[in-house]
């Protein structure tokens, strides 16, 4: 991706595992280098720090398809405040398993939880055509609470009620006048582009800041992991993480970093640094990018950072987004990691045909998969 460059910049990784990969790590060694591992990725992603967890406030209630839906909101510090819909079976009483859904990018940004999650009958274009390509046609978040779990679905930093309001930027980006207000096909679109091109005036800003794209990720991620965890209906000791694409992305971030989460599944984004150096950079967001680690731990070993917590991992041969051998090189970090924490039968990695999606048959494995370790 960067011509002659290329070749130089990926002789900067490193050949072999680093002192603080959790690969062919004695098993007495394990607990403690994992440890400053963590610390390692804490200190490069530069989280930004959050006060004591927002009271959540509802703001309605319903029922549709069967299911019981809260639309809750909190502030934080900063932005608007993050809009979240919560779900279970409609009459479902004690404490259920929980899990933070998380929504995808995908070029989409208007809107966050209604990608993945369904509070009602109507449903916009954009969205329909956004989950038939993705997700089967379905509202993954509605399949999985029908199951017996509370699903809380909330909106990312930057997406949805997160999102950039134009308005308050002081300039305007070339060839875009954009309505945020606008939720017609044509105002989320020209929202959308006009949200692309201001992507890495974000992740400039963040750098800027002392922080990272995912350091903020995994902070307002670990809020909605606090709201779930502390609600009546949940059963604390049993909480999953799950998503496509951008939903895994930051599923990699929280269930690697926050041992509160039982049992992970990330969906269509695994694999390598040098894959992202070499082949796919141009293919992703800002968002990916944690300055320094890639010196110390490769982008799966994140994720292996929960080791032996269980985790499943699903990609798809087809996938345009990465490079197969550099997806094969992930896994095998992964297996190595999890054979070292005592615990390959925690670990599963699951390979699947077409393009990059959460089909129906990745659901339905992703969902047994919720089903034996959190019931």
């Amino acid at each position: 991706m960067i011509g002659a460059y290329g070749p130089w910049a990926a002789s900067l990784l490193p050949e072999n595992p680093g002192p603080l990969s959790l690969q062919d790590c004695p098993r007495g060694e394990f607990a403690a280098r994992r440890a400053k591992a963590k610390a390692r990725v804490l200190e490069c992603m530069a989280p930004p720090p959050m006060a004591t967890p927002p009271v959540p406030e509802v703001q309605w209630r319903r029922e549709h398809d069967g299911l019981s839906i809260e639309a809750v909101t909190w502030r934080l510090p900063y932005g608007a405040p993050t809009e979240a819909w919560v779900l279970k079976p409609a009459g479902a009483t004690g404490r259920l398993p929980g899990i933070v859904a998380l929504h995808d990018h995908g070029g989409f940004k208007f809107l966050g939880k209604e990608k993945i999650a369904q509070a009602g009958p109507e449903v916009p274009p954009l969205v329909q055509a956004h989950r038939a390509d993705a997700y089967s046609g379905l509202a993954w978040a509605n399949e999985i609470a029908r199951r017996g779990y509370v699903v809380q679905v909330h909106d990312a930093y930057a997406f949805g009620s997160r999102r950039v309001r134009p308005a308050e930027v002081p300039f305007v980006l070339p060839s875009i006048v954009v309505d945020d207000t606008d939720s017609t096909k044509d105002g989320m679109n020209a929202y959308n582009d006009w949200a692309i091109q201001h992507e890495h005036i974000m992740a400039k800003s963040l750098f800027s800041a002392g922080t990272t794209w995912p350091g903020v990720f995994w902070s307002e991620d670990r809020v909605a992991l606090d709201l779930l965890c502390a609600r009546p209906d949940v059963d604390p000791a049993r909480i999953g993480v799950g998503g496509l694409s951008g939903g895994g992305l930051r599923t990699t971030f929280l269930a690697g970093l926050d041992e509160r989460v039982k049992c992970a599944v990330c969906v269509g984004m695994m694999t390598t640094w040098r894959d992202y150096l070499l082949h796919k950079s141009y293919t992703h967001t800002w968002m990916c990018y944690v300055p320094l680690l890639p010196r110390d731990l490769d982008y799966p070993e994140i994720l292996g950072l929960r080791a032996p917590r269980p985790a499943l991992v699903q990609n798809t041969r087809a996938d345009p987004l990465f490079s197969l051998p550099e997806m094969e090189r992930a896994v095998a970090q992964l297996e190595t990691v999890y054979a070292s924490s005592g615990s390959p039968g925690h670990f599963r990695a699951s390979w699947y045909d077409g393009h990059h999606q959460f089909s129906r048959a990745m659901q339905a494995e992703a969902f047994d998969w919720f089903d034996r370790w959190l019931k």
